[in-house]
């Protein structure tokens, strides 16, 4: 709460005042407002410092900065905008269109090689059955050497 109380000038000290009312104090150049400010530049921020150049920049100009901020700031997020979108785009197309192409791709690739293993052991069944280029050892059985080839390779 704030108390109000009315001060008379007859009870302040005038010595001590840089505003008194006497005459040597009105006329003497020795005390300053800088010196009794003093105080107050020590606790300024840099944020209080920039707002105070406001003043300094004429208002033309101040128009043409804030016009030239605020539309490079909507062509931005404009731009931003659009990016998003397509960045969006092409990553949805690539989840609905790639991801079961990839996928089919490999189910693909499985049955090829299916095929190709299968068709291996094709060959490797029909070599076997095969009668052999080379002649049977001389101790060796004929009836032997064909019942070994029955079984394909890989079971």
């Amino acid at each position: 709460m704030v108390k109000v109380e009315i001060v008379e000038e007859k009870d302040q000290d005038l010595g001590n005042s840089p505003y008194a009312s006497t005459s040597s104090s009105r006329t003497s150049s020795s005390v300053s407002l800088s010196s009794v400010g003093s105080e107050l530049d020590g606790e300024e921020t840099f944020y209080e410092r920039i707002t105070a150049l406001v003043d300094i920049v004429p208002p033309t100009v101040r128009t043409k900065i804030s016009s030239r901020l605020s539309s490079t700031a909507s062509f931005v997020k404009a731009g931003g905008k659009v990016v998003g979108n397509i960045v969006w785009i092409v990553t949805t197309s690539a989840l609905l269109v790639g991801l079961p192409l990839a996928l089919s791709l490999e189910d693909e690739a499985k049955i090829v090689a299916q095929e190709q293993e299968m068709l291996a052991q094709q060959q490797g069944a029909q070599q076997m059955l095969a009668p052999s280029m080379y002649p049977p050892s001389p101790g060796a059985n004929p009836v032997q050497i064909q019942q070994k080839g029955i079984v394909p390779p890989g079971f």
